[in-house]
């Protein structure tokens, strides 16, 4: 089932970090739209928030829902 959420990601700040970002979250199908003004992402696919999260966790980007 597909959903969409938006992440808030304060440690994203370059194209570098989206990047890593877009790398992260490709194995687990989840399509990331940037808001780097704001540091956001929102995330559209299968994939479950808290997998997202993880994965964005272990690189380095601490995560949290808006």
């Amino acid at each position: 089932m597909a959903h969409a959420y938006t992440l808030s990601v304060p440690d994203m700040s370059c194209g570098h970090c989206r990047a890593s970002i877009d790398k992260a979250l490709a194995p687990l199908a989840a399509k990331p739209a940037f808001d780097m003004e704001h540091r956001r992402v929102t995330v559209s696919g299968d994939a479950p928030e808290p997998a997202v999260i993880a994965a964005l966790d272990a690189i380095g980007f601490p995560a949290q829902r808006v």
